[in-house]
């Protein structure tokens, strides 16, 4: 009897820990309304969403140890994962995100990338989150606007909504979050100007907002985000000219502004700055390539290609560290082409439809 009574005392136990230790009820009954909004076909991903514990080897699932509330949500279709390699596929999902994913307070991430199926919006609710610290929608066919009030997650160090088709003008709450490293909204169809106070954002590393439909002039308040490396705004209808603040910028690495509607002149900075990654090809670019060039410009990539500048190469060119690739085709330009490094390792390809522009490795002057 009494081996009995123990028994029964220990399983209650295990019970009453095993309760304790489970996702609570109402985060379960969230992810599962979650779940439903959605359609997996080929994988199967959602087949271990089940028993009572959301936190015990739900597939993308993860729990706080301590309080065993739902933390992230992880759920990528692309992966090296064994589901992806046992079905010899990437993942396609249908459907839509449920407003149920807010039901999850405590979240600091939420993956739902690369499914390439999922429609809808992003729910307005999102911005609800407190603890919110990443968002990646990548690779969806995401619609409608960013939610207006954006700003609210203080806490977001990542926003990714690339490969979308998200519409609208960026958020001017956007620049209210004073975590935020890295963003992307690549690929969308994003309309209207930057916010002027875009360079609110001082953690900003990583700007990439490329093949959109953004327009109006790059506002100067992007010169105070001091620890901003890679700014890509190619593919959009920006206007007016480049500032000549933006080859001051301390870290700036990579600065592709190529195929829009930029006029004016190159900012000798520019040249002679942090910058090694620089595509400026495909605008209206007017007037000389600066005569500038020195030690500090160092180039993996120099595209100036479609503009109309006009002039001579510069003969500075050659006292340039480095220059890897240079493209200078398709301007207005004019002259010997200078000999030496790095013309010496160019092709003809990034000397030609220019005015009269001669020597190796073109004819002859």
């Amino acid at each position: 009897m009494r081996t009995a009574v123990r028994c029964l005392s220990i399983l209650l136990i295990l019970a009453v820990s095993s309760a304790v230790h489970a996702c609570p009820p109402s985060e379960r009954a969230a992810l599962l309304a979650f779940r439903a909004a959605l359609q997996e076909p080929y994988l199967g991903i959602f087949n271990s969403w089940t028993g009572d514990d959301c936190c015990n080897r739900w597939y993308g699932i993860s729990c706080d140890s301590v309080t065993h509330r739902v933390a992230d949500i992880n759920l990528r279709g692309e992966s090296e994962d064994p589901i992806f390699e046992r079905a010899h596929r990437t993942g396609f999902m249908t459907g839509h995100i449920s407003p149920a994913i807010c039901k999850l307070t405590r979240l600091s991430g939420v993956v739902i990338a690369d499914w390439k199926g999922i429609t809808g919006e992003i729910p307005r609710c999102i911005t609800s989150l407190p603890f919110l610290r990443i968002l990646d929608l990548i690779g969806n066919r995401l619609s409608g606007d960013l939610p207006a009030d954006i700003g609210r997650l203080r806490r977001l160090t990542v926003l990714n909504v690339a490969d979308n088709l998200i519409s609208g003008s960026i958020p001017a709450s956007l620049a209210s979050l004073p975590n935020l490293m890295h963003l992307d909204l690549r690929n969308n169809k994003i309309s209207g100007p930057l916010p002027q106070n875009f360079g609110n954002m001082r953690m900003l590393s990583r700007a990439l907002l490329s093949r959109n439909q953004i327009s109006g002039s790059l506002p100067g308040s992007i010169s105070k985000i001091y620890r901003l490396a890679d700014l890509d705004l190619s593919m959009n209808q920006l206007t007016g000219p480049i500032p000549d603040w933006i080859g001051r910028m301390a870290v700036l690495a990579t600065l592709n502004l190529d195929g829009n509607k930029l006029s004016g002149s190159i900012p000798a900075s520019i040249l002679v700055s942090s910058i090694s990654d620089l595509n400026l090809s495909r605008n209206y670019l007017t007037g000389n390539v600066p005569d500038v060039f020195g030690p500090r410009s160092y180039f993996t990539v120099l595209d100036l290609s479609y503009n109309n500048l006009k002039g001579a190469i510069p003969k500075s060119v050659s006292q340039a560290s480095y220059i890897g690739h240079m493209d200078l085709s398709h301007n207005h330009l004019c002259g010997p082409i200078p000999s030496g490094a790095p013309f010496d390792h160019l092709e003809a390809a990034s000397f030609v439809f220019n005015d009269c522009l001669c020597g190796k490795p073109l004819k002859a002057c």
